[in-house]
């Protein structure tokens, strides 16, 4: 028998006095471990005592679901442009400035309107079915090699591996050209946390240099041997609207980055987060089984399981826990004046967890419904993947239960330690 990890090492516990310490000096750039550790108690005390909270940056960091919802809304006073904040974090020029101001997320339209249109055509809803069986195949296959080796790791053996599988299909990236693409992603998206060490950006601009090399390549092939631009996303991208604007080059290869990036580590933190949480809370975690084996062989009652548990997990431990803005004009949020130029940070993460939207919000509930939650966004942004992303949580983690019910961690798990991106980088199990 291998040994197993108490519940409460995953998520330690804080108390009031230490969230409301570290609310009353809160500054995205010097946040202590144990605010990334459990940053729920932080957000509370944010959300209850100074929801529009201006930072010492003078920036304004935003926790209520309403405020944020407005923000959203609002695309003309808000806007998703980096430019003005990318220049002096990354350098005017660099490869990862051109990267992250060319990108879908961060831009406005009309830049934004071309390339999501072009995007969301090859991710219709018939296409999106289409991918199941090659997904369920895939999880699969996962999940025999670890049966084979009793364990291995929930991230890097299994969460990780599929969404890397899934956006590298639809791009079209041959199978042995994918061994970078996850540490491509996570040093490029590393260099999207408040605080970027010299290191980190370094290899973040050497990750964009590279992943735009290959692309070039991929590209160049593509365009000699077109693939369905019904699937292929990449086709889609080059051949652009029958009759409209084309993509630049320096769009394509940009937003070919950005598809790999979005698609890797928010879904692999939408599968990974699930099943850290289902072993923190057992008795979530019996519940759905029981449920799932009511279900028995009704596909449709086994999907309408899953998707309720896949959004829960997205509310409780959102993937992205933060997005920005800046406001064009003086505005007002939540009765806050906000001056022209005003640079905003959303916090999903204390959103999703607000009572004056979600009932009991601090309690992990699989069949909460509705689930207004804020992980994939709102309004002209929100993630054009949600779709595929909760086929993903769907099929990975109903397999994952269903093979192996008494999955045990083995050792505490390894957090990301980040507070834009919330997951884990370790997490070794045990299937006896």
């Amino acid at each position: 028998m291998h040994p197993t990890i108490a519940p409460h090492t995953i998520t330690p516990a804080m108390t009031s006095e230490r969230a409301q310490a570290i609310a009353a000096s809160f500054d995205l750039r010097t946040l202590p471990a144990d605010f990334l550790a459990n940053p729920y108690p932080v957000y509370a005390a944010l959300r209850e005592t100074d929801p529009v909270r201006r930072m010492p940056d003078s920036s304004y960091f935003l926790t209520r679901y309403a405020d944020l919802v407005a923000v959203y809304r609002d695309a003309a006073t808000f806007s998703s442009d980096k430019h003005v904040e990318f220049a002096p974090k990354y350098g005017a020029g660099s490869p990862l400035f051109e990267h992250h101001t060319n990108s879908l997320v961060f831009n406005d339209p009309p830049l934004h309107t071309r390339v999501r249109k072009l995007i969301m055509g090859a991710l219709t809803r018939r296409a999106i079915a289409d991918m199941e069986p090659g997904l369920a195949q895939l999880v699969d296959s996962l999940l025999d090699r670890l049966a084979e080796q009793g364990g291995g790791d929930l991230i890097e053996d299994f969460a990780s591996a599929i969404p890397v599988d899934i956006i590298g299909n639809l791009l079209g990236v041959p199978h042995p050209d994918r061994g970078p693409l996850r540490a491509w992603s996570l040093a490029i998206l590393g260099a999207l946390e408040p605080v970027v060490s010299p290191e980190q950006q370094a290899l973040g601009n050497q990750s964009v240099t590279d992943m735009l090399d290959y692309l070039r390549t991929l590209v160049a092939a593509r365009r000699r041997q077109p693939g369905d631009p019904e699937r292929d996303v990449l086709t889609r991208l080059i051949q652009g609207e029958a009759g409209g604007e084309q993509l630049s080059e320096v769009e394509l290869l940009q937003n070919c980055i950005f598809l790999l990036n979005a698609g890797h580590e928010t879904t692999t933190n939408l599968i990974g987060n699930g099943l850290l949480v289902l072993q923190e809370y057992p008795a979530a975690q019996a519940q759905l089984r029981q449920a799932l084996q009511h279900a028995g062989r009704d596909a449709l009652a086994q999907e309408t399981v899953l998707t309720r548990a896949v959004d829960e997990f997205l509310r409780f431990e959102s993937s992205n826990q933060l997005g920005n803005r800046r406001a064009l004009c003086a505005t007002t949020v939540g009765g806050v004046d906000l001056p022209a130029g005003a640079l905003v940070t959303l916090c999903i993460g204390a959103a999703n967890r607000d009572p004056a939207l979600f009932q009991n919000p601090e309690t992990l509930d699989l069949t909460r419904e509705p689930n207004k939650h804020l992980a994939f966004g709102f309004g002209i942004h929100q993630c054009a993947g949600l779709s595929l992303a909760r086929l993903e949580g769907r099929i990975a983690l109903g397999r994952f239960l269903q093979r192996f019910p008494n999955y045990r961690l083995t050792q505490a798990p390894v957090r990301g330690g980040r507070a834009r991106f919330r997951g884990f980088l370790n997490a070794p199990f045990s299937i006896d």
